[in-house]
């Protein structure tokens, strides 16, 4: 039983109420926060703009998509998913999405897009293993320059999620039934990217090895970005590029990242040619 009621925004209260929650979120004044107006529109549009509600009926999250046209085929387009501060560890984002994704297929809209930050180990752990997305495409500073603390100082390079809602493996991760395989299973892939030394006991990248023609390969990423910014804002740069030369460089040649393998230190995304659903 879902601790929680999700459904879609109504009333003018519950709109700033999401406003509001966007700038709790990535901070206030937020310049790209969408307002109250857009929120309405994309309803009326076939989009999404849904609360999450605790038993009190106060707002703890929110999803916010658009549905539109992308090379010829109805799609929808994710904008924002966020979960309040002090529960972003219950389950509620997953929750979510698969509201989202169920509410889309009964509009037959059956793909979805959304955009991540490639660093984020906890975004892609949840996209990966309990909603089984598959990544195609990245995109450099896609955004450009925010005011958001959470962009600050890395750029915007984003991942762009495909999630092909009716497919089987879809099915399975959202319903529970299955989730990423454990990193040990893939040990002896090659690693396009690890982790090298470092003196310091902060994580630090090696050096990109490009040309691997092996059916899957391995891209480090530090478990916890924003501890290394902490620790070092140079030292989150130089992750930033080396993890953009190794997967643009696979992702050209026509692999596609299909999971994140969570590691106490560096977790590994796991790219492969074979691009199925």
């Amino acid at each position: 039983m879902s601790d929680w009621t999700i459904r879609p925004l109504e009333t003018i209260e519950e709109l700033h109420a999401c406003v509001a929650l966007q700038e709790e979120t990535w901070g206030h004044g937020f310049s790209e926060r969408v307002p109250p107006a857009i929120l309405k529109v994309a309803q009326i549009l076939g989009g999404v703009a849904s609360g999450a509600f605790d038993a009190r009926g106060s707002l703890v999250g929110f999803v916010f998509g658009m549905t539109g046209v992308r090379g010829g085929e109805v799609v929808h387009w994710s904008d924002m998913l966020a979960v309040r501060r002090g529960i972003r560890d219950s389950g509620l984002g997953a929750e979510m999405k698969a509201y989202q994704r169920r509410v889309l297929l009964e509009g037959g809209v059956t793909k979805m897009f959304w955009t991540f930050d490639p660093l984020q180990s906890r975004n892609a752990y949840l996209n990966f293993s309990k909603l089984g997305i598959v990544v195609r495409e990245y995109v450099r500073d896609m955004y450009g320059e925010t005011d958001s603390p959470l962009h600050q100082g890395i750029g915007t390079d984003r991942f762009i999620a495909l999630w092909l809602m009716d497919s089987e493996r879809a099915g399975r991760r959202t319903g529970g039934s299955e989730r990423g395989p454990d990193a040990d299973a893939h040990a002896g892939d090659p690693a396009a990217l690890a982790e090298a030394n470092s003196p310091t006991g902060v994580p630090r990248p090696g050096a990109p090895v490009t040309g691997m023609d092996a059916p899957r390969v391995r891209v480090a990423i530090p478990a916890d970005i924003s501890e290394v910014m902490a620790a070092s804002v140079e030292l989150a740069v130089a992750w930033r590029e080396a993890t953009r030369a190794a997967l643009t460089h696979y992702l050209d040649r026509g692999y596609e990242v299909r999971e994140l393998l969570r590691g106490p230190r560096t977790s590994d995304y796991l790219l492969t040619r074979e691009r199925n659903p």
